[in-house]
This record gives C-alpha cells, structure tokens and sequence, in this order.
C-alpha cells in the first residue's frame, strides 16, 4: 500500500453499501477493509489505525459504534437513513461525525470522503502541535523545578539559577533540560 494511501474500515451488514463503497474507494488511493459485525470492527480499530470510518447505522447499533470510536484520531461517517437522519445527525455531530444519508449517490459520496480526509488530516495536525506543547510543557515543569531547587539548596536568585544552568550546560556541551533533570534528581 502506498505510503499516501487512507487506511478505511466500512462498518455494515448491508452487502449492496459495501460493494457499491469498495467500487468508488479504490487501490491505490485506498485501502479497504469490511467489516459486518461491530465487535469484529472494535478489534480492527484497536489493531489498527484508518484515516476513515464508515459506519451503517443499520438498526440503530451503528450510532453507539460510531460514538464509542469517535475519540480516535479518524475522521467518523455515520450512514444514516433519510426518514430520521435530522435526529441522528443531532444527537452524534456534538462527537464530530460527519453524518450523510443513505442511499447516496456517487458524487456525494466523494464529497464526503474528500470532507473526511481534510477532516483527519486536520486532526492529525492538531493532534501533533498538542503533543508537541505538551512536550514544551513538560521540559518548563523540569527547569523550573531545577530553578526552584537550586534557589532552595544554593540560596540563590531565580535569575542566577537560570543564568547556573545555562552556564552549566553550555560548558559541558548538553542541553539545558538534561542539567536540569540532574538537578531534580540531585536535590529532588
């Protein structure tokens, strides 16, 4: 599979919407995986990442799938039928599914997919600079814990503590949170 390939698992019992999904989505822009039992796919999604899930209301069960599996990083299509698809759409957009009806027609059905892609692409993105704040974050806690330390053990400034770790770390060629981590275990 091409590395710029979509992973997407489609979730229904219908065989008519499988065939007509797997005969729109194909290789080797996507990769396709079927799916007829929700347990079966709870499995998949833990084993495996997609960028798409389409997910068959079919009797109802389809929605409480769709909402168990929204805290992934996946962007999540519910399949709903037109006669109470307004009801369905309310209760699952506030998980961020996209929500469409079915029966579909091609040219809406690609719309969608492409709404899905830039949907997960934009969370994969944001998913990125959180871990990347997060990071930033925790290497802050560290040095300001060392400052702290040094403050407390040293009788220092916090000016001079942090002008101490610097001056330490550019003299032994490291970074300034490795100095600071050995601070913290030193003293901590």
């Amino acid at each position: 599979m091409p590395e710029d390939a979509r992973n997407v698992l489609v979730v229904t019992k219908d065989k008519k919407i499988s065939s007509m999904i797997r005969a729109m989505l194909v290789e080797p822009l996507f990769s396709l995986c079927v799916s007829e039992d929700f347990n079966d796919a709870r499995r998949k999604c833990v084993d495996q990442s997609f960028s798409i899930i389409i997910v068959d209301y079919g009797e109802g069960e389809g929605s409480d799938f769709a909402i168990d599996i929204s805290s992934s990083l996946s962007a999540v299509l519910l399949l709903a039928p037109l006669s109470n698809f307004d009801q369905i759409s309310y209760r699952v957009e506030c998980y961020g599914i996209i929500t469409m009806t079915k029966p579909f027609d091609q040219f809406y059905f690609y719309n969608m997919i492409k709404a899905a892609i830039a949907f997960q692409y934009k969370m994969a993105l944001m998913s990125s600079q959180t871990t990347r704040l997060k990071v930033k974050m925790d290497e802050i806690k560290i040095l300001s814990r060392a400052k702290m330390l040094l403050m407390q053990e040293l009788s220092l400034t916090e000016e001079e503590a942090h002008h101490w770790i610097e001056k330490e770390a550019m003299n032994r060629g490291e970074k300034k949170l490795e100095i600071a981590n050995e601070i913290v275990k030193k003293y901590g």
